[in-house]
This record gives structure tokens, C-alpha cells and sequence, in this order.
């Protein structure tokens, strides 16, 4: 009989949230020619012979993902929705289908999900989407949501994170790290009432942070700008983590490198009020704050006029070699290293 082997344990810390799925879906071949994108972007594509999709899922949960101690779930509802729809416009593809599955806790009536699925019908409506299955079942603990989005390819074709060519401009849709603030705003008001139910919460004049948080917009009407302006971007993504993190997938897929500009990183004035308020950083938050679930992609150099004369778009540097690295210019001219700093899901 041969000896027994010291089991070996690894913990999924050591890999983090992309080097896991890398890690575990590195044996498995695509074996339809239907298949054109697997794993590895925001959305998988699937072609057929008159059209091409993408396919996109999400997992939140309770106590990770959300804290219901400060989300209605109607918010939560038209949120879980709108991170999906987020990722299909990053594939440069319009939703059709969500399917929605959830698991609740004891704690939870049908009036509360009668709230939750109110959300995310306003959300499909706002965005042209059918809800179309999905399943439920019982939890030990809280509440958790899958939902998995499908969309229609436009005409001009999907667009990858892992296409971006050097020289190419890099731009993002509305400003960084409201989202990031708006939790920050709800985790101290949070800490201020724990056990006190005589104080009433201080949101005063951040009500755009707010909604941000509770409420962030996929951003179709950039996809349809684009499309109306003739610009096809090179590479996408949807920064759910961070534009940081979000710019390093771009680079690391593309092989390619970066520069950027801290005084082109479009920060809204009550992001930096409460930052300052809040003794923090606002680059910090931009950078690394997350669930902004606006959009960065790259384009042409010689797109530039069509994109600077575009509202709600800013460019903000451009691609260079690898070997150039991945780098922030900070206002006085000092070459920073980026860093992936933002959400973690291990």
C-alpha cells in the first residue's frame, strides 16, 4: 500500500479573483465553432450565422457585495441589473435577456421581493431588456443574486479588452470614484447610528454620491454616441474595480503599456469636497474606488477630434509598448507606477 500523502491546502487568496478563474477555466477548450470568446473579457461572444451575442453573469452578495443596512432593495434590484447590462456595453452589444436567480433567508417577505424585482423592472425597461427565467431557492444566511445578461453584437463588431494598439488614445465615460465616496458617506453614518436610534444620518448635499452608489447608470448612451459618431473603439472594459485595475486588464491582455494624466482624471466637485472632508485622498478614490461602472476604452490617435468634441467622454492618456510599463503622471511631472489597488474579491 503506498504511504499516505500530506493532503496540500491552498487558499484562494493566493490567487485572487482573476488569477481563479484563469487558474480554474485554463483546461477547457472551446468545442463549437459558435464560441468565438470564451472566458478572459467582460462578456463571452457566441456567433451564429446572422448575428453574434454575449453572454455575461454576475454574483452578489450579501455582507460582500451589498449591505442592506443602506440599500432599499428596489436600488438593489435596478443595481444587480444595471452591473450586468454594464458589461454587455462594454462588448459594445445592446441587452436583450437577463435571468435573474436568487437565494433568501427566513428574513425576507414577498413584499421585500416584490421591492427587489421592482428595481430590476425599471432597469430592464430603461435599457430595452426582457426578463426571461432565472430560478430561487432558500438561504442559511442573507440574500445572494445571480444574474446572467444576453446581448446583440452592433453591426461594427465586438470589441475585446485585449485589442489595444500603441499610440491609441485612452478615454473613460463621466468621472471616477463618486461610488467609492457615496460608500464611504454610508459606512460613517452607519458607524454614527450603530445603537443610537435618536440620530438621524447626515447625506446633505450628497445626493450625487448617493446615487452613484445605490443607483449607478450602465452606460448605453456612450455605446450610441459612439456608434452615431462612426468611432469603433479599439479595446473595452467597465470599470467595476477600479479604473486602475481596469486599465491594467486593457494592457495586460493587449501586451501593451500606458501613460496617463492626473490632471485629466475626471473627478466630480463632491467626490473631492467629501474626500477633503474626509481627509482622503481623491486620485486614491478615482483610481482604485470602484463600481464607477462607467466605461474606459481605447481609440485610434486619429479619432481624436470626433472624440474630444463628444460630451461625457474624457481622454485621459494613451497606449505605448510594453516595455514603457504602466504609468500615472502626477501633476508635477513624476512618473507613478499604477497598481491594483481597487475591489478584491478574495
Amino acid at each position: 500500500m503506498s504511504e499516505n500523502k500530506k493532503s496540500v491546502r491552498t487558499e484562494v487568496s493566493r490567487y485572487g479573483e482573476f488569477g481563479l478563474i484563469e487558474k480554474l477555466t485554463a483546461g477547457f477548450n472551446s468545442l463549437h465553432p459558435s464560441t468565438i470568446k470564451a472566458v478572459g473579457d467582460d462578456a463571452a461572444v457566441l456567433r451564429y450565422p446572422d448575428r453574434a451575442i454575449v453572454v455575461t453573469s454576475d454574483l452578489l452578495i450579501e455582507g460582500i457585495h451589498f449591505d442592506l443596512a443602506y440599500t432599499p432593495l428596489k436600488h438593489l434590484g435596478y443595481k444587480a441589473a444595471s452591473v450586468n447590462f454594464s458589461d454587455v456595453y462594454a462588448m459594445n452589444a445592446m441587452p436583450g435577456q437577463i435571468l435573474v436567480s436568487i437565494a433568501i433567508s427566513s428574513r425576507f417577505s414577498v413584499e421585500d421581493l416584490d421591492e427587489f424585482y421592482e428595481g430590476i423592472k425599471v432597469c430592464c425597461e430603461k435599457h430595452g431588456a426582457d426578463l426571461v427565467g432565472g430560478d430561487t431557492s432558500s438561504s442559511l444566511t442573507g440574500m445572494m443574486i445571480s444574474i446572467t445578461a444576453i446581448g446583440e453584437v452592433l453591426p461594427s463588431g465586438p470589441v475585446y479588452r485585449s485589442t489595444a494598439q500603441n499610440n491609441d488614445i485612452i478615454c473613460v465615460s463621466g468621472d471616477m470614484g463618486a461610488a467609492y465616496m457615496g460608500l464611504q458617506l454610508m459606512e460613517r453614518e452607519k458607524r454614527v447610528l450603530a445603537g443610537n436610534r435618536f440620530v438621524m444620518p447626515d447625506f446633505e448635499g450628497n445626493d450625487y454620491l448617493l446615487k452613484r452608489l445605490l443607483k449607478p447608470e450602465a452606460r448605453r448612451d456612450i455605446v450610441l454616441m459612439l456608434k452615431d459618431a462612426g468611432v469603433v473603439p479599439t479595446a473595452m472594459i467597465d470599470i467595476s474595480d477600479g479604473l486602475s485595475s481596469e486599465l491594467m486588464h486593457i494592457c495586460s491582455q493587449s501586451k501593451k503599456g500606458c501613460k496617463i494624466f492626473e490632471e485629466k482624471i475626471p473627478i466630480a466637485v463632491p467626490t473631492r469636497e467629501l474626500a477633503k472632508e474626509l481627509v482622503v485622498n481623491p486620485l486614491v478614490c478615482a483610481l482604485n474606488g470602484g463600481e464607477d461602472y462607467e466605461l474606459l476604452f481605447t481609440v485610434p490617435v486619429g479619432q481624436y477630434d470626433k472624440i474630444s468634441s463628444l460630451d461625457g467622454i474624457t481622454a485621459i492618456g494613451h497606449i505605448t509598448p510594453a516595455d514603457a510599463g504602466l504609468n500615472l503622471i502626477s501633476a508635477g511631472g513624476q512618473f507613478i507606477p499604477l497598481q491594483a489597488q481597487g475591489w478584491q474579491a478574495f
